[in-house]
């Protein structure tokens, strides 16, 4: 350490140095790292953030002491050093101790012109970014004699004093604007938003200037040895000959790094040069353990590092990197999997909008499911439907969508709506689907009957135009945009694998179609944690026959209106086991109201009339008597159970049907049957009583021996609180937190969007409850249902299937709170696995 009676403290940068990024910064420790690795690093002092505090409060520096360290003729730059690179910092001043008489000098070693451009580099950035002058005054002055007699002039009837010509005073001046304008509001704000503590200090580092500027080979470059966007292994960069910092990146005259057909290159210019960018390029990757880009300056043939960062990246590209580095040995896997956020996975699992193309954005809402398609406007299902059977991409807009809309959505390539939030139908649809989706985008308007949306801007789309769904940053594009492909590579596969040598929790998925199975199956999920088989029903020749069970009159008619679905839920379930291969299969009994599988206008009221071969008064009185004022509260779930018990019946035949099927087939299977919206121990004993009398008579009629596991969703306060009495006749319980949050919270998920901004940004809510699991309300019933289930039966299986299942907060909830397993949609099983292996990894179990 240096001491000087005015001059806080500041140290040089040599190998054992003692600089610390939380003193000094991480560009000075950085560089003390690249000193350590003997590269040409320029003579640098570290100034810690005591120092450059002392001197934004105005205390007095002797610069003299700094400058001693650099020679009699100093030349130097002063670059900032925060303690994380991705909190900015004031603009890097260059060339520091530039006067007339070292102009004069340098005229007769380099040349005139190359004197007034360095002087002028000088007193530009001195003006602007220390006196704070006005940009316009000398931005735009040519790198002349002109230019440079122009900026001094403007310089002198600005400040009424002429340019500082000491050394010393401009070191102090560039020291005390620089730590002043980190202290600044604006400054202040920036950095927070970046994540700074409110309280983050700066360090600065004072270093040698490599001019750049010579008689021989000179100029300035940066050199990185990977593609920011896919991660793969290539060198990228530009080098600008007679240059100094980053000009490089900016001027159309800079070259290429590696030989090119399309120009020279610095391989060709200097070989040597390049050969030993090569070196400190995988030194630096090898000892730094990171992908670094490399700043340089190069002097009458002399190579001078000047700084090293850590390449900026893609999501994509991090990924890749990070296995590539742990592959060669430079990381663990461990520290791979750590190194990778696991909300960045769903990205990777979809084509993505490249961000080196244009984005003419009409539309902004919610991005409420990642990835990105290109399609024509639709305004229907039905126009979806009839796109996807010609073969054409479209893209479906809907003010909002439900559960009719299931088939339009399965034949979209994406999803916009005008309303909607997190977990709306489409939403939440959307994300099971793997399907991108915005929702939300209230600053559209929709005229579904004139069949155009009209953007904000006034620019107006009808159907069969062309436009683009960035479901993952929330955007609509006009026309076709740029696209990367989904990243589901041998990178993406080793770094999950390494995950599930990690984590402690099992990953099941939420699975309603054989499609969804095989994409369970295809992310390696533990097995399907729910099975809503509902969604089974609403394709065009089951809905015929669900209709006709909703009109028939007695048990026996529905028994016969649903011997018709019988076969087609067997080969369902049939299908299910077969592509999960003996791994477990929890199918939910039918849930919704019955009125969900009716149709809503007249219109097709009457064409129901028509099939059933009715009265339209008698479908019309039908359809009124099964409506209900609050459906989610009423006859659905394990009441329809109760009250029409043929549905269950119907359904269990065919799951044990389906299970011997299976067993037939040499792939033995032990199927889980989940009762959905229990409420009391006496819904199960009736339901599990003629579960029990269907699987004794399969069993009789095939000669086949099988098991199966009963258990209920815990959807219901109610249920949580009896979980003990539950238990008694349930191997397993599994947590539904959608339902749970509603009827917790006494609100409906479908209308929360309205005011839950509003209740978000007031404190009501520390966030949505139906984004993030509530841990405080939600939670403690799970706790309370898990506490009370397990003491009457202490193997009883505990998981949540609700669309928190994939949220690294739900799943450390989960995990402290010893369940079983958490299941989640298919596409987010990635995320769930790569989230349970980084809770392992940081918070091992005790």
């Amino acid at each position: 350490m240096q001491k000087h009676d005015l001059l806080p403290e500041f140290t040089i940068v040599t190998p054992t140095a003692r600089i610390t990024p939380a003193l000094h910064g991480w560009r000075a420790k950085c560089l003390q790292r690249l000193v350590r690795l003997d590269l040409p690093v320029p003579l640098t002092v570290a100034l810690p953030a005591t120092s450059v505090r002392a001197i934004a409060s105005g205390q007095v520096i002797d610069c003299r002491a700094i400058l001693e360290h650099f020679g009699p003729d100093p030349l130097i730059s002063v670059r900032p050093s925060p303690e994380n690179p991705d909190w900015g910092g004031p603009a890097t001043i260059l060339n520091i101790g530039f006067n007339a008489a070292r102009h004069d000098r340098l005229a007769l070693t380099h040349g005139k012109a190359a004197a007034d451009a360095l002087y002028l580099r000088f007193v530009q950035g001195y003006a602007v970014h220390v006196a704070r002058l006005d940009p316009d005054m000398f931005d735009a002055l040519p790198p002349t004699a002109e230019g440079l007699h122009d900026a001094l002039r403007s310089y002198k009837l600005e400040m009424d004093e002429p340019f500082p010509e000491d050394p010393a005073r401009q070191l102090s001046d560039v020291l005390r604007s620089m730590a002043r304008a980190w202290e600044g509001t604006t400054a202040r704000l920036l950095r927070q938003a970046k994540g700074a503590p409110a309280e983050s200090a700066l360090g600065l580092v004072v270093q040698q200037m490599a001019q750049g500027i010579g008689q021989g080979i000179s100029g300035s470059g940066v050199i990185q040895f990977v593609d920011p966007v896919t991660g793969d292994a290539q060198i990228k960069g530009r080098y600008l000959g007679q240059s100094q910092g980053r000009d490089a990146l900016s001027k159309t005259e800079a070259i290429y790094l590696t030989r090119d057909a399309r120009g020279p290159s610095l391989e060709e210019l200097a070989p040597d040069v390049f050969a030993d960018l090569l070196r400190h390029g995988a030194a630096c990757r090898q000892k730094l353990r990171e992908e670094m880009q490399i700043e340089f300056t190069i002097e009458d043939g002399k190579l001078a590092v000047l700084d090293a960062v850590k390449v900026q990246r893609s999501t994509r590209a991090g990924l890749k990197i990070a296995v590539a580095l742990a592959l060669d040995g430079v990381i663990t896997p461990s520290e791979a999997v750590l190194r990778v956020e696991p909300r960045a996975l769903s990205e990777l699992l979809h084509p993505q909008v490249d961000p080196r193309g244009p984005r003419d954005v009409f539309v902004r809402g919610i991005a409420a499911s990642p990835g990105a398609a290109t399609g024509r406007i639709v305004f229907s299902s039905q126009a979806a439907q009839a796109s996807a059977s010609r073969g054409e991409p479209c893209i479906l807009v809907r003010r909002e969508t439900a559960p009719e809309d299931i088939r339009g959505m399965h034949s979209a390539s994406a999803v916009l709506t005008e309303r909607g939030g997190m977990t709306s139908h489409a939403a939440v649809i959307g994300r099971g689907l793997g399907l991108p989706c915005i929702v939300g985008a209230s600053d559209m308007q929709l005229d579904v009957r004139d069949k155009k949306l009209v953007a904000r801007d006034g620019r107006i789309f009808r159907e069969g135009d062309v436009i683009t769904v960035d479901g993952t940053s929330g955007e609509a594009l006009v026309g076709v945009a740029d696209m990367l492909p989904s990243a589901q590579d041998d990178a993406f596969r080793q770094l999950l694998d390494w995950a599930d040598e990690f984590r402690d929790i099992g990953i099941r998925a939420n699975a309603d179609t054989p499609a969804d199975a095989q994409t369970a199956r295809d992310f390696k999920a533990q097995g399907i944690g729910l099975c809503r088989t509902e969604h089974m029903f609403f394709d065009e020749d089951r809905l015929v026959a669900m209709r006709e069970m909703i009109f028939a009159d007695t048990p026996k008619d529905r028994a016969a209106a649903l011997v018709r679905l019988l076969p087609m839920q067997r080969a369902d379930f049939s299908q299910l086991f077969e592509i999960m291969r003996g791994l477990p299969v929890c199918i939910r009994l039918f849930d919704p109201p019955l009125h969900e599988f009716l149709p809503h206008s007249r219109e097709g009221l009457r064409e129901l009339a028509e099939a059933l071969d009715r009265p339209l008064s008698e479908v019309t009185r039908r359809a009124e008597a099964l409506a209900e004022f609050n459906p989610m509260l009423g006859m659905r779930g394990v009441r329809l159970g109760v009250v029409l018990p043929e549905i269950y019946d119907m359904q269990v035949r065919a799951i044990f049907e389906a299970t011997v099927e299976t067993a037939q087939r040499g792939e033995p299977v032990v199927p889980e049957i989940m009762i959905p919206l229990v409420s009391a121990r006496r819904e199960v004993e009736l339901v599990k009583t003629r579960i029990d009398a269907v699987a004794a008579a399969v069993r009789s009629k095939t000669g086949v021996a099988f098991d199966f596991r009963l258990g209920v969703m815990v959807e219901t306060p109610r249920a949580a609180l009896r979980a003990g009495e539950i238990a008694q006749h349930a191997a397993f319980l599994s947590f539904g937190t959608n339902d749970l949050t509603q009827m917790t919270y006494g609100l409906s998920r479908d209308d929360a969007g309205r005011f839950m901004n509003t209740y978000v940004q007031q404190g009501v809510f520390p966030e949505d409850p139906f984004h993030i699991l509530d841990v405080d309300g939600v939670g403690e019933l799970l706790l309370i249902g898990a506490e009370r289930g397990r003491k009457t039966r202490p193997n009883l299986t505990l998981s949540i299937c609700g669309e928190h299942g994939g949220n690294p907060e739900s799943i450390a909830f989960c995990r402290k709170a010893g369940f079983d397993y958490v299941s989640c949609s298919p596409y987010r099983v990635p995320l769930a696995r790569l989230a349970a292996a980084h809770l392992a990894l940081t918070e091992p179990m005790e």
